[in-house]
């Protein structure tokens, strides 16, 4: 019996070999040995032969061996599940990975166009939608049943209004996309500014239904503040679907869907976005799925030959990130695992499982000793990716939104004063934006009270484009400032937070300032104080 089993030793050094050619990384070679077992009946076989050379044992004695048999079998078919499971993983890099926010004004059909998405991408089964369905319908609330796979506790479900930013996954051919779904409703931006500051690119859902579209762009609408705030936390890219074009009131009406592009598009530009370039219009319905996996029936619309969502998506262009960077991961959430778990958006560098990590401000030295990429287990994450690390050496208690995961080598500064260049968007009635004026900052994952502690020069961006910077006269400081100005200013704040000069690092450089529930300046970090120092010199 036993000349069927192959050489043990040779057949351990292949998989090894295999592991080092997939990975160079030394962690991947501990698991080649369990999983070589896996491929052949060697265990059994060199147990079965010993076993038979002594007398026959009792019963429980063959009963036992079988037991261990079984157990020996249960063990290497495991770990050679693990191994296919990491080999997949390996394969799965290939593809590129994207954050998409979800944006727009409440009720426009943000959550039922992402869950429409999941449905059709296979996310989500028929037994599913169906218990959704009817849970619904017993709510009054037929047409909601797609939300329901975003928006997911009682509240969001009773009230048709999402409150956290929504998390779900899916693929294309070419790209991994984590969809955030942000909540349309103006008391909960602070929410939705936490999902955009994680995306890479956006889509804006627009209502086409009479009435809709109107309240979301006018003034104190969502719409225009969701786009403002997009961009300012680099949203580069942006689909803009005209969503519900399906309604009784619409019926794919060419008119309607031009008319909506015509505001929208000088908007967009005096937004900061490049129209041609940066942004693409489609018309949608969320709750059919028209023109979202598959391009639009003619029957259904004959007016559009244009590409559907899945095909937009999957074309969209977004600059690259540097892998070989120092490691910033803004941290947005922590939870206990049997270990401490942070969740955020690896903004530069490459995490691997064994790193010596620091989590700053604090300056605790942590190691990394498990990381998830949409729910499963991997051994690094790259740049971009919403990740789920694992930390030894620090409690859930020392750490809090806004920290940033770090190098060791080159970790990221803390400070609690810095310059800033902002510009002022829209102040509240009577508001003077002066040295002591106190706000709300929000800078990627922080938010923080902050003071304008001093104004250092009033920029005049039409002047600044036409002369030559080095005639430049040196200006009086301004006392005050209105709507519509750029002006550099110092900002302090009490706590310390970690940033970068935008310069260095647009994610950890790019900020808002809100005051009542409203956005009133846009801004980035263009100073920071010398080295070891939180503050200026006096």
């Amino acid at each position: 019996m036993e000349h069927h089993a192959p050489p043990p030793a040779a057949h351990d050094d292949g998989a090894v070999d295999d592991w080092a050619r997939d990975d160079a990384e030394p962690s991947h070679r501990h698991e080649a040995g369990p999983s070589s077992h896996s491929h052949c009946p060697e265990p059994s076989c060199r147990l079965g032969a010993d076993a038979a050379a002594p007398p026959a044992p009792p019963a429980e004695g063959v009963n036992g061996i079988q037991s261990s048999l079984q157990a020996m079998e249960l063990q290497a078919n495991a770990a050679a599940h693990e191994d296919v499971q990491m080999v997949a993983e390996e394969d799965e890099e290939k593809k590129r990975h994207l954050n998409v926010v979800f944006i727009g004004h409440v009720d426009a059909g943000k959550s039922t166009a992402g869950g429409q998405i999941l449905f059709l991408s296979g996310q989500v089964d028929d037994r599913t939608i169906q218990k959704y369905e009817k849970e619904a319908k017993d709510k009054s609330r037929e047409s909601w049943y797609m939300a329901y796979i975003m928006d997911t506790n009682e509240e969001e479900r009773l009230k048709g209004k999402t409150v956290e930013v929504g998390r779900a996954y899916f693929e294309t051919e070419n790209t991994r996309f984590t969809i955030l779904d942000a909540p349309g409703h103006k008391s909960y931006v602070p929410n939705m500014i936490s999902g955009a500051s994680q995306a890479d690119i956006g889509v804006l859902v627009i209502s086409a239904r009479k009435g809709e579209f109107e309240t979301g762009y006018e003034r104190g609408g969502q719409t225009r503040e969701h786009v403002l705030l997009a961009k300012t936390l680099g949203v580069a890219k942006l689909i803009v679907v005209i969503n519900k074009m399906d309604e009784p009131t619409v019926q794919w009406s060419k008119e309607r869907y031009d008319e909506i592009e015509g505001k929208m598009v000088p908007f967009l530009k005096s937004s900061g976005y490049n129209v041609k370039k940066d942004v693409q219009f489609l018309p949608i319905s969320g709750l059919c799925g028209a023109n979202m996996k598959t391009r639009m029936d003619k029957s259904i619309c004959s007016w559009w030959d244009g590409p559907c969502l899945f095909e937009v998506l999957d074309r969209i262009e977004v600059p690259l990130r540097d892998p070989r960077g120092p490691v910033r991961m803004p941290i947005i959430d922590k939870y206990k695992d049997m270990g401490t778990v942070v969740m955020g958006k690896l903004e530069s560098g490459t995490i691997r499982e064994g790193d010596s990590l620091l989590v700053m401000p604090n300056r605790s030295n942590v190691k990394v000793i498990g990381i998830n990429l949409d729910e499963k287990k991997v051994r690094r994450a790259g740049p971009g990716e919403n990740v789920r690390v694992k930390l030894s050496g620090i409690e859930e208690d020392d750490i809090m939104a806004g920290f940033v995961l770090s190098s060791v080598a080159n970790p990221v500064g803390a400070f609690t004063e810095f310059n800033a260049q902002l510009q002022i968007l829209e102040l509240l009635d009577n508001a003077i934006f002066t040295a002591g004026y106190k706000a709300v900052l929000h800078i990627h994952s922080v938010v923080e009270e902050c003071e304008i502690v001093d104004l250092i020069e009033e920029i005049d961006m039409k002047k600044m484009k036409e002369t030559d910077p080095k005639k430049k006269k040196p200006k009086r400081k301004p006392l005050f400032v209105k709507n519509g100005a750029v002006v550099v200013c110092r900002i302090q704040v009490n706590n310390l937070i970690c940033i970068e000069r935008f310069s260095d690092s647009p994610q950890l450089g790019r900020f808002t300032l809100r005051t009542e529930g409203k956005t009133i300046a846009v801004g980035k970090v263009v100073a920071l104080p010398p080295v070891g120092r939180t503050t200026f010199l006096a």
